[in-house]
């Protein structure tokens, strides 16, 4: 046994280890984990043993990727103190893991951290509607939000975010002005709550919502945690909504991996000559996302029984999509 596989008692420990050592939206260590448990894993980190599915040239280079043997007594010292810090742990098998997330494959998260009511991601998919947009946002695209997420609030869906600044936080306040729920997805540990200027709100949605995070307690955003945390806000909901973003926003990795997984994507349309509203229509003309002006736009992107009577075979045949082979999200034709 090698000494990293000593500080992990159980599988769980395993995959909170891992998290520290690793990426997220790793496929390759994702591979390896589905393959052989994550004791496993941690073991040929640090040993020489051939690796299943893995030639001897990318095992090396996976090895000096992770760089666990300086690492080694760091990450003993952060386990301890991640211990004693009380934040709830899930990993696959829990009651509350989300089931959605056994979509994305080999880039499941090995773990998720949380600060709140972890019953919220044990609800049906089609409950969770996310919401994302520029930071930069004007005061038409916040408007638009707040009134989509304290509608959808309205009716019990959870709004998803990011807690950025702009479209996000908008989101996260209506719903909770409206005395719904919300979660906000983070991309550093939940003890670190970001932007900072958001600490406030995001102490309240952990005290009556949800914060959740796959990167470790004391962990700082980067750009790839960004980045990767786009997959999760995508695969946790049946529906995502780009308010406003630029052309080059990083809300739009939201709607391509959602699009990718099969989920319900909609835009909201705004003035021509906004540049925040780039992104939405660039995703509308491509075919991408539906329209979305108001809540029961969004509604009719999830599998819930549409408002006032109206029938999805009234809607088109893009309104009426299959369940997926894991039975959690559905196809779509673009």
């Amino acid at each position: 046994m090698s000494a990293i596989t000593d500080l992990a008692h159980d599988e769980r420990t395993a995959r909170m280890l891992l998290s520290i050592l690793a990426e997220p939206d790793d496929p390759v260590t994702g591979r390896v984990l589905s393959h052989v448990g994550a004791i496993e894993t941690l073991r040929l980190i640090d040993d020489g043993d051939t690796i299943p599915g893995m030639n001897r040239v990318d095992a090396t280079m996976w090895r000096d990727r992770l760089a666990l043997p300086h690492r080694l007594e760091n990450v003993a010292k952060r386990m301890h103190g991640i211990e004693k810090s009380g934040f709830t742990v899930l990993v696959p098998d829990d009651e509350h893991w989300p089931k959605t997330l056994a979509d994305l494959g080999d880039r499941t998260p090995y773990v998720l951290w949380a600060r709140g009511a972890t019953s919220f991601l044990a609800r049906p998919m089609e409950d969770l509607v996310t919401i994302t947009g520029a930071r930069a946002s004007t005061s038409y695209g916040q408007h638009v939000a707040g009134e989509l997420a304290a509608d959808l609030a309205g009716n019990e869906h959870v709004v998803v975010a990011g807690g950025a600044y702009g479209i996000e936080g908008a989101a996260h306040r209506s719903a909770l002005a409206a005395g719904g729920d919300t979660i906000a997805v983070l991309a550093g540990g939940v003890d670190r709550p970001y932007p900072a200027g958001h600490r406030e709100l995001l102490d309240r949605v952990a005290d009556v919502g949800l914060l959740m995070s796959e990167i470790p307690p004391g962990a700082t955003p980067t750009r790839h945690r960004f980045l990767a945390r786009g997959r999760l806000m995508a695969a946790l909901s049946e529906a995502s909504v780009v308010v406003e973003a630029g052309a080059r926003s990083g809300s739009l990795r939201v709607a391509a991996e959602a699009r990718v997984l099969g989920r319900g994507v909609g835009a909201v349309p705004g003035p021509v000559t906004s540049v925040t509203s780039a992104g939405p229509h660039m995703l509308l003309r491509d075919g991408t996302a539906h329209v979305v002006t108001n809540a029961t736009d969004v509604e009719h992107l999830t599998r819930r029984p549409p408002e006032h009577g109206v029938e999805r075979s009234e809607l088109g045949p893009e309104f009426s999509r299959p369940p997926t082979p894991h039975g959690t999200g559905h196809t779509r034709s673009m």
